[in-house]
Parts: C-alpha cells; structure tokens; sequence
C-alpha cells in the first residue's frame, strides 16, 4: 500500500471510528462490521480510476443489471394483499418487522401494513465479471488477473440477513483472492484466509494450472458464501496477464524453447534418417547373400540331378549297348554254326583289317607294320584258328547257361 492510498483509509477509518494498526500489515480493527462495510464501500469508490477491486459491465452474463441490483440491495415490493412470485425468485415477507416466511413461485395473501415484503431475491444462477486486478505471485512477478464469478442464492434468509449486501461482500472475497498487492487488509479480519491464491502459486504454476486455481479460488469463496446464503458455482479464471518485462522474457523463453524443440527433431529426424537407412543396408544385404544362398542351393541341386540323371542315361545306354552285343554275339554264334559262316567271317575280319591299314595310310605319312602284315593267307589262317577256337567255346558256354 503506498503512502498516499494509507492516508486516505486513516482519514476514513478516522471518521468512522475505526483505528488501523501500523505493526500488524495494516491490518484494521473494526468497531462495527457495518461500518467496516461501508469504509471499504466508500475506499474502493475513491479510488483513482474508479471500480475498485472489480467492476461490473456488460460481459460476463452479470451486465448492468447486476451492478444495479448490487447498489440498490435490498430489493423490496408493494404489497398489494395478492402478491405473485415469479419463477426464479424468492419474497421475504416480513411481519412486525421480523422473518415471517419466505414465499416461493407462485402467489401468495398478505396482511397489508402488518406484513411487508422486504426482500426479492433472485435464487437464479448468475455470472459476475470480475476487472483485471494487479497480484504478485509466489516468485514476486506482477500479473494482472481477471475472472468471472458464478454464483446463485442457495439460502435467501442466510442471503437476506447474513450480511448487509451479500453479492457485494462474495464479489469482495473474490477479488481478495486473486489479488496480492492491493491493501485488502481492511477486511481480512472477517475472512479467515491471510494469502490470496495467486500470492500461493509461482507464475508458472499460475499458467499451467489454471483449472486447480479455479478450483482452489472458487473452494475458498464458498467457506466464506455460505454464511451470505450463497453458492459458488464454479471460478473462471479468463485472462492472466504478467507485466511488460516477464510477458518479453517469456517470449524470449517460448522462441528458444521452440528453437530448442525443432533442433531435437530435426536431430532424431536425421537420427532416425541413419537408423533406417542403416537398416535398409542390412536387410539388402541379407535378403542379397540369401538369394546367393537360394541361387548356389538351386544350382548344386541342378548339378546334382543333372549328373545323376547322366548317370542313369549311361548305365542305361551301357546296358542296351552290352544286350545289343550280346544279342549280336548270339547271332554271330548261330551264323558260325551253320555251313560256310566261319568261311565269311573270316573274310569280314579280312576285309575290316584291310580297311584298318586304309585309314592309317590317310592320317599319316609314316606307317609301320609286321613283316606278314601283306600276306592275306596269314591273316586268313588266324582268323580261322580263332574262329574255331570260339566255336570250341561257345557252345560250352549255352551249354552252362541252360544248366
């Protein structure tokens, strides 16, 4: 509080027989809450730039109509013997001066002179806005706060006779409670809360939790409504403005902070970039020697069935081959046995000997040969003798076989 707004509160609390005590924050002893009241009423009215801790205008679903039910509080009716109540409100009806009854929606007899209605109460749900208060935070950082209230009356004879003006004192606690820095200490003595909920939290916490704030703001104003009759629906806080200095730092911080985040993507992109194209070397590598593996498996398979199938297709063709000489043996052999064979086999070999000498005279200019290799007769008579030899032999033979 600076020098100049304690001077005015002295001079009013002076004047309303109320003393400020300088050793306790000043904190104020009030001789009548009444007066207390409107102290606080007459300061926030004084106060430069008008509106006081909150103001109310036309956003926030309060409007004017809420400014002017607030300042004409209480709302009374004539009593015109046939009273009506409209939905949404309450009538204190008054008799002698003292709580008669509380009449709902609907109509009503009242004794007139006798019975007065002193109170029309609205029980519907309303929104309050609440101006831009200046707060400091837990880390000594000044924002400006602002916020709208909603509240309903829960209680219209706590509401009629809790307090002088019950929307007022809500408002009041409301704006102490997002509030630091302005001299709220007038009436801190009725409301058992010694910090605001802004002054509790650090900016950052204030920033990032404004739902537990809300929360914690609206928890606290419904300890001190329910005493006014009063329900404190919900807290919302609408705008959290830091001053000039923090609002450029923050900047500052919110542009290294993304500057700091696209470094680290850009990082784990080419990071990732690596990883993957790491990984595309080795799955090429590997799906690369498996085909080599698949290709060599393939191509000895094939070598395999391949000489195997050679294989087979010699035996076979050696086999056909030995059966085709043996049959043709056995042909010689009959041809042999009958009359004049060994004669003409005689002359076949000759003449397959002749053709023999033929063919190396061709492919060469040198020949050697034995000294009867001329003499026909010679070669005739071995054929002979071998020819007879065999014929000796293969009957022996079929012989054997048939056994």
């Amino acid at each position: 509080m600076n020098n100049i707004s304690r001077s005015v509160v002295r001079r009013s609390l002076s004047t309303r027989g109320l003393r400020l005590s300088s050793d306790s924050v000043g904190l104020a002893r009030p001789a009548h809450p009444a007066a207390l009241r409107q102290t606080i009423r007459q300061y926030t009215l004084d106060r430069p730039g008008g509106g006081g801790f909150f103001s109310l205008g036309s956003g926030g679903g309060g409007g004017g109509n809420d400014a002017l039910e607030i300042s004409n509080w209480p709302v009374t009716k004539v009593n015109t013997i046939l009273n009506i109540v409209p939905q949404g409100k309450r009538f204190v009806v008054e008799r002698l001066g003292k709580l008669h009854t509380i009449h709902e929606s609907g109509f009503f007899f009242a004794v007139p002179i006798i019975d007065q209605i002193s109170y029309v109460i609205d029980v519907r749900e309303r929104a309050v806005d609440i101006q831009p208060q200046s707060a400091i935070t837990r880390d000594n950082v000044s924002v400006e706060v602002s916020g709208n209230l909603f509240v309903r009356v829960s209680d219209p004879e706590k509401a009629a006779y809790g307090a002088r003006n019950p929307l007022y004192a809500v408002m009041m606690v409301g704006s102490y409670h997002v509030h630091l820095s302005y001299p709220i200490d007038l009436w801190i003595s009725q409301v058992p809360y010694g910090r605001s909920a802004i002054g509790e939290l650090e900016l950052d916490e204030i920033l990032h939790n404004r739902a537990g704030l809300n929360t914690l703001i609206k928890g606290s104003l419904q300890d001190a409504a329910v005493a006014w009759g009063l329900e404190v629906r919900r807290y919302e806080l609408t705008e959290i403005t830091p001053d000039d200095q923090i609002r450029i730092a923050m900047d500052k911080q919110a542009a290294a902070e993304r500057d700091r985040r696209e470094q680290v993507l850009r990082a784990e992109g080419d990071k990732r970039r690596a990883e993957l194209t790491s990984e595309g070397i080795k799955i090429s590598l590997k799906n690369e020697s498996e085909g080599k593996l698949i290709q060599v498996t393939n191509e000895a398979e094939a070598e395999k069935v391949r000489l195997l199938r050679e294989a087979e297709g010699k035996a076979e063709s050696l086999k056909i081959q030995a059966i085709a000489q043996a049959e043709a043996l056995s042909k010689i052999s009959e041809q042999l046995q009958k009359s004049g064979g060994q004669e003409a086999a005689a002359l076949e070999l000759a003449k397959e000997y002749a053709q023999m000498y033929a063919t190396m005279g061709s492919k060469s200019n040198t020949m050697f040969f034995q000294e009867s290799a001329g003499n026909a007769n010679s070669l005739l008579v071995q054929a002979m003798s071998a020819m007879k030899a065999m014929d000796a032999k293969i009957p022996s033979d079929i012989s054997n076989e048939s056994k």
